[in-house]
């Protein structure tokens, strides 16, 4: 069903639903760095299958999705996992946003028919998905980059989880 690009704001149904060992926002990895080889599926509704043709020629893909455990009341100063200063929400991954749209590059295993086999899945199960889109790095990894506030991050990302300041 295509989006309703209405007067009173845009729509988007799920085209699909991540399904991953996670059933609580607590203790879960806060990025896929921290979900290495965790498994999850990716089942897409019927009139889409045709659309993951092709899509296991590349190692990754984006997965674009709602934040269905967020009450999506969101300020514009988080404290963020890796840090325990204040910092202006569009620097950090929070998940209470504007727009409650979560975004996670995943490891492609194997696709079938409608559904996609992923890996380092930091997904609550049950994830509406709102698209998918393939990882280029000849697109996506610019020659020179800078991570601001979290090169000099408190924690590492990689053993660091969720805990419940965006419950």
């Amino acid at each position: 069903m295509a989006p309703d690009n209405s007067e009173n704001g845009i729509e988007y149904e799920p085209i699909g639903v991540i399904h991953t060992p996670y059933d609580s926002l607590e203790g879960m990895p806060i990025q896929p760095t921290g979900a290495r080889g965790t498994r999850g599926t990716v089942v897409l509704d019927e009139e889409y299958a045709d659309g993951l043709a092709d899509l296991e020629g590349f190692s990754h893909c984006y997965l674009l999705y709602h934040f269905h455990g967020s009450d999506g009341d969101a300020r514009t100063t988080v404290e963020p996992f890796l840090n325990a200063s204040e910092r202006g929400l569009f620097s950090t991954r929070a998940p209470r946003r504007p727009n409650a749209i979560g975004l996670s590059v995943v490891r492609i295993e194997s696709v079938d028919g409608s559904t996609l086999k992923v890996r380092d899945v930091d997904v609550l199960d049950g994830t509406p998905l709102l698209d998918i889109k393939p990882f280029v790095p000849a697109f996506d990894v610019p020659s020179e980059v800078e991570a601001g506030w979290i090169d000099e991050a408190d924690e590492d990302p990689e053993r660091r989880r969720s805990d419940d300041r965006f419950l």
